[in-house]
């Protein structure tokens, strides 16, 4: 399959310094160790991102999924960005994003997603209204996309991660995601 979403191949050798990996869970893929841990800025990237919520049996993303999306289009007004993939489970996300060529800015996207989601909730707990570390993981994972093939792998993770986790048997029947679009030309 051809995108024309990656424009140049970038020099990993001068991105990236030795690090310890660790395995994540939540993605299933071995990821630098946090403190030594560089995330990798490219003007006009291409990534894909995985965010938590703390607490990892929630369902509250697809229980205020209108609130989710609110915020995620909120966010888009001001910093834009073009969404290829996304599927949003229970308690994380997965999301694949190309960037404004002169932008490399993903962290403002998700803080301010974060926040607008987070405000928009009715619900507190203990008389406070949940801030980002009472509702978000800290951190979030990203990768930069290398090339097509890794693309391509990219798209299938995000698309069958609900699979994955046991919500459905085929990503046809997850109705949070961009399958449709992805595999049958559907809009979602």
């Amino acid at each position: 399959m051809h995108h024309s979403h990656i424009s140049t191949m970038v020099d990993y050798a001068a991105l990236i310094h030795p690090t310890v990996f660790v395995y994540n869970p939540v993605c299933s893929l071995y990821v630098p160790q946090m403190p030594n841990y560089r995330r990798l800025f490219v003007p006009g990237g291409l990534y894909t991102f995985t965010v938590c919520l703390k607490d990892r049996t929630s369902r509250l993303l697809v229980d205020e999924i209108d609130a989710f999306h609110a915020a995620y289009a909120k966010t888009q007004i001001k910093y834009p960005f073009e969404t290829l993939a996304w599927c949003i489970l229970p308690d994380h996300v997965h999301m694949i994003w190309k960037l404004p060529d002169d932008d490399h800015d993903f962290s403002v996207r998700w803080r301010l997603i974060k926040t607008h989601f987070t405000k928009s909730l009715p619900n507190v707990v203990d008389g406070q209204r949940l801030g980002e570390r009472g509702l978000w993981q800290r951190r979030f994972w990203e990768h930069l996309v290398r090339d097509e093939r890794d693309l391509e792998a990219q798209m299938n993770y995000v698309h069958f991660n609900p699979v994955k986790h046991g919500l459905v048997d085929h990503p046809d029947a997850w109705p949070h995601s961009s399958w449709f679009r992805y595999q049958y030309g559907i809009a979602a």
